[in-house]
């Protein structure tokens, strides 16, 4: 039976950054992946699959930026999955062997199947060929989610479906209705939307995305709702079934999804995409054995240096919860395999930006305003329009917007959000601010490369100073 200082299962976004920070420390470490690739959710089904999805309509469409026009869409009416996932699969095999690189250059050992708990430091892995029992000092959970399924829903793979199976569709389906308005709902809605798809998205609360800040969230609404999208906020689904498609319908296998909403509404469609929740994907991995148990949704609770009830043993990425992004489940596995051998570092857990990769994509660091209020923080916002950047007209994206929010009294940076082209990578400028703790003035101050997106920190500096200047 081989040993190791660290195992760690699941080589996901979470489980790969664990393995590499412990073997960076001299450790001897083994990684359990089911699948036969590595790379788990995020490279296989989930995060890289899906941006490279968008990137590929973005592409085909010949549109780079905001919203999609008739003209843009008339490019890719005839375009179906397999053609638009064939562009994907370039990225996603580089990253697969990139990740297989990174294990063989850090001497990591990589075990294919099915992991599960004998007791708190065995595990047993069992794969299709072979099985082997090993041993470890310290594991790290990192087996991340899967598309919840409920069992009143009749999931078909055709035309009920969730997010794994969005990109196997062999044909566009003519419309779509997006059950679940949070980032994959909301991300998925704004590509279908985006290339033609008659879209429909239907959120049971008030609004989308509820961490997001809400001007720019109106933003967002908007421009979906300019760009085709029909939003349905406040209405519950109770009922979803295949039907027969009426005489005339236009689809492709004469059946059609419908959605009956518990306000009494009706809606049709070719396709259904459910995106309500996901499910942690422990069952089948013995928790019990190791004395741990994981919640209804198959979450498994943790401590504030991701250590579960049982010492030796951490759990980090999406199996955990809440932000359940590949970039924040990067840095918790890099945490855990610090805490675990007793490696100095340090977190930034208010500093963590987020990503939603729509059409256009939205991106925030730091405080909201909603937050600032109900703290009691005195602050400004200052605005910087897309359209007044010379940037931003170059690019033709008249839709983007940076707000930054200013402490009243010490013009302190204390959050950032964007909407628009490139938001993703332009919040970053406003993280390192805030944790240098810069001001206002800093932005006023410093010159940026002309013709740049990057100089809307200057114009939101100087709109937001001029607000508490009541200029």
């Amino acid at each position: 039976m081989r040993h190791f200082d660290l195992c760690v299962i699941g080589s996901g976004a979470g489980g790969q950054r664990a393995a590499i920070q412990a073997a960076k420390l001299g450790k001897r470490v083994c990684v359990v992946e089911r699948r036969e690739v590595v790379g788990g959710a995020a490279v296989n089904t989930g995060t890289i699959p899906s941006k490279a999805l968008r990137e590929a309509i973005l592409q085909a469409s010949g549109c780079r930026v905001a919203i999609p026009g008739g003209a843009d869409l008339l490019q890719v009416r005839g375009l179906d999955m397999p053609h638009l996932m064939n562009s994907c699969q370039e990225v996603i095999n580089a990253e697969i062997n990139l990740l297989r690189g990174h294990f063989n250059s850090n001497g990591i050992h990589l075990i294919n199947g099915l992991g599960k708990f004998k007791d708190a430091t065995t595990i047993e892995v069992v794969g299709e060929h072979s099985a082997e029992t090993v041993q470890a000092d310290h594991t790290v959970i990192a087996v991340g989610t899967t598309p919840a399924k409920p069992s009143d829903v009749p999931f078909d793979a055709d035309n009920i479906i969730t997010s794994d199976e969005l990109l196997q569709l062999k044909i566009l389906p003519r419309s779509m209705i997006v059950v679940g308005g949070g980032v994959i709902g909301t991300e998925y809605a704004s590509m279908l939307s985006a290339i033609g798809v008659k879209t429909t998205l239907i959120e049971g609360k008030s609004r989308l995305l509820d961490f997001v800040d809400s001007e720019i969230l109106e933003a967002f609404q908007y421009h979906a709702r300019q760009g085709g999208m029909t939003l349905r906020m406040g209405e519950k689904v109770v009922k979803i079934s295949s039907i027969e498609a009426p005489a005339g319908a236009r689809t492709s296998d004469g059946v059609m999804v419908e959605a009956m909403l518990e306000s009494g509404k009706t809606l049709r469609a070719d396709a259904l995409l459910y995106a309500i929740g996901r499910q942690g994907a422990t069952e089948g991995l013995g928790l019990e054995n190791a004395g741990l148990a994981a919640d209804n949704r198959g979450r498994i609770k943790v401590n504030e240096r991701y250590q579960t009830s049982v010492p030796n043993i951490y759990a980090v990425g999406d199996v955990i919860g809440f932000p359940a992004l590949a970039s924040t489940s990067m840095e918790q596995g890099r945490l855990s395999a610090c805490y675990m051998f007793g490696e100095q570092c340090e977190r930034m857990d208010e500093l963590l930006p987020y990503g939603v990769y729509t059409i256009p994509e939205i991106s925030m660091v730091g405080w909201t305003e909603e937050r600032l209020t109900a703290e009691g923080i005195p602050y400004e916002s200052g605005l910087a329009q897309y359209k007044e950047i010379a940037r931003g007209q170059l690019m033709g994206d008249d839709i983007g917007m940076l707000k930054m929010l200013i402490h009243q009294e010490s013009h302190a940076i204390l959050g950032v959000h964007a909407i628009g082209t490139g938001a993703t990578e332009l919040i970053h400028i406003g993280q390192t601010a805030i944790a240098f703790k810069a001001t206002a003035e800093h932005f006023v101050n410093t010159v940026f490369n002309y013709p740049t997106l990057a100089e809307c920190y200057k114009v939101a500096a100087l709109n937001g100073l001029n607000k508490l200047r009541s200029v």
